[in-house]
């Protein structure tokens, strides 16, 4: 199996020289930029499998280019590890809600990259590898990034599709919000459990159209469940 290729987008060389010497001694194909529109050249050639950036680069930001990523279909689902030396709660959600799937503070110990790119690229393959699901109406294709009801297809936001994903998988179970946490946002475990309940009602609004919003019950004092087989 060829070695998972990671593209550092960092302007500081000294902090791109110690990220790619790190990864590139765990075994990672290595490519680099120090900005976003040299990174956007490197992304038009080929995808890498994880993107690892910071946030204050010059001219365009992580966050923006984070975004603009998502906004496209061919790099919606690319795993993207933000670096930062903002550590701030906000500053965090932020990136998270914008479309990264983990956030780390500078400085940072470089066992601790490696371990983090480790397990977002575990995370990445076993969401792409799944087969769909298709429950009470509605069918979920975690390869294709899309869910539909009969023919419609449902907007649903990057984090809501994950957090759907997880609770089709495990029908009529119910999951705290730690749980939830955990198993949908992964090592971003500093967010507030409120985080959770936000997703939760962004999610039923994009099931609405399908009149499958209901389907999404919140159990009192114990979290959530996806309802499979109505009452």
């Amino acid at each position: 199996m060829p070695a998972a290729h990671i593209l550092i987008i960092e302007s500081t060389p000294a902090i791109q020289e110690l990220i790619a010497l790190n990864l590139g001694m765990a075994g990672y194909q290595i490519s680099r930029a120090a900005d976003a529109d040299n990174a956007m050249l490197v992304l038009e050639d080929s995808l890498p499998d994880l993107l690892l950036l910071d946030w204050n680069l010059p001219g365009q930001s992580g966050v923006s280019l984070v975004r603009r990523l998502r906004a496209q279909t061919r790099s919606r689902s690319l795993p993207i590890m933000m670096v930062s030396a903002r550590c701030g709660e906000a500053d965090k959600i932020m990136a998270l809600e914008s479309g990264a799937d983990d956030y780390m503070t500078k400085p940072f110990s470089p066992r601790e990259m490696v371990a983090r790119v480790q397990c977002l690229l575990r995370r990445s393959h076993v969401v792409t590898a799944a087969a769909p699901l298709q429950l009470a109406g509605l069918r979920l294709d975690p390869g294709t990034q899309r869910v539909t009801a009969g023919t419609r297809e449902l907007a649903l936001g990057r984090v809501e599709f994950k957090l759907l994903n997880f609770l089709m998988s495990h029908p009529e179970r119910v999951h705290t919000r730690a749980q939830l946490l955990d198993q949908v946002w992964g090592t971003a475990a500093y967010l507030d459990e409120r985080t959770v309940d936000a997703h939760v009602g962004r999610l039923r609004n994009a099931l609405q159209p399908s009149g499958c919003q209901l389907r999404i019950e919140t159990v009192r004092g114990s979290g959530y469940r996806f309802v499979a087989v109505p009452a």
